[in-house]
């Protein structure tokens, strides 16, 4: 049997090189602040795999998505046992473009923070008078670069996203940010307005992108997820204040309230997320999580 190792590991992620295709694993590690935790979240992995296969399923009509299987079966022989299986997506190889494409459809966070300082948020002026969590009257695009772990992503305008794209892929550069622009607010719109038709609101989230072998834009990573946005209860949403969520919100929050820490959780907050995220999981799927 061929022994595998990974070619990138991530925050959360690790990468396999199969050749003409990657094998993605979502690990059970959990980031927030840019570092990684030093607790495991069981099954969090799985949890992310399978939420973001429900979501290119859903959307793969909009724009194609990176994935080809979730069934270790299909995968070499290495990946199938236990340890990879509901948590490993094999994937097309693409030419990942070097943007956080993130699109805010609530104000929260950082953005809220900005906005009470000067009515923007990473540079985009919007309407006065709105309070936190408020649903913002369109969604706002807000790119980021991708950092390296240890490092801290920055905010850009969409101009120097062009910049940054054109320098990557000189001629392409202005297409290229505006493609996949258009497509985070496709994407987003759609998935929003199914999330809130099953009682959550998706306040905001990331999509990353790349080029397959013919130079089309595919989504690739992974797609809201409890890792990758903010979820909340439609049930009792109320702007004018902060949300509980059903995402890694809640880690973040109490590594706020304990600066003390050393980034590691006490049992029972490990044990709320997971339960957070398989409550999201079902209802926005339907069904219960599974292994």
């Amino acid at each position: 049997m061929k022994e595998f190792s990974p070619v990138k590991e991530g925050k959360v992620r690790e990468v396999y090189d199969n050749g003409d295709s990657l094998v993605i694993v979502a690990t059970d590690r959990i980031s927030a602040f840019d570092v990684i935790l030093k607790n495991e979240v069981t099954d969090k992995g799985a949890i992310l795999t399978q939420m973001s296969r429900f979501w290119f399923d859903f959307t793969d009509y909009i724009v194609p998505n990176h994935m080809i299987s979730t069934d270790t079966e299909d995968m070499p022989e290495f990946f199938r046992n236990s340890r990879f299986n509901g948590n490993s997506m094999l994937c097309k190889k693409l030419k990942m473009i070097p943007i956080e494409c993130i699109v805010r459809g609530y104000i929260t966070g950082s953005g809220w923070e900005s906005y009470k300082k000067n009515g923007t948020v990473c540079g985009i002026k919007l309407p006065e008078g709105l309070k936190e969590s408020d649903k913002l009257p369109e969604p706002i695009y807000t790119p980021t670069t991708k950092a390296e772990i240890g490092d801290h992503d920055e905010h850009i305008t969409f101009n120097e996203s062009v910049d940054v794209l054109e320098k990557e892929f000189p001629g392409k550069g202005e297409e290229y940010a505006r493609k996949i622009m258009d497509y985070t607010i496709a994407l987003y719109k759609k998935c929003a307005e199914y999330a809130l038709s099953k009682g959550i609101i998706i306040a905001d989230t990331k999509f990353e992108f790349g080029l397959d072998e013919d130079g089309n834009i595919i989504l690739g990573d992974e797609m809201l997820t409890p890792d990758s946005s903010r979820f909340w209860p439609l049930d009792g949403y109320k702007p004018g204040q902060g949300q509980p969520s059903f995402d890694k919100q809640f880690v973040r929050d109490w590594l706020k309230a304990n600066p003390d820490s050393d980034y590691k959780l006490p049992d029972e907050v490990v044990k709320k997320t997971v339960g957070k995220y398989k409550e999201a999981f079902f209802m926005l799927t339907g069904k219960e999580f599974a292994r």
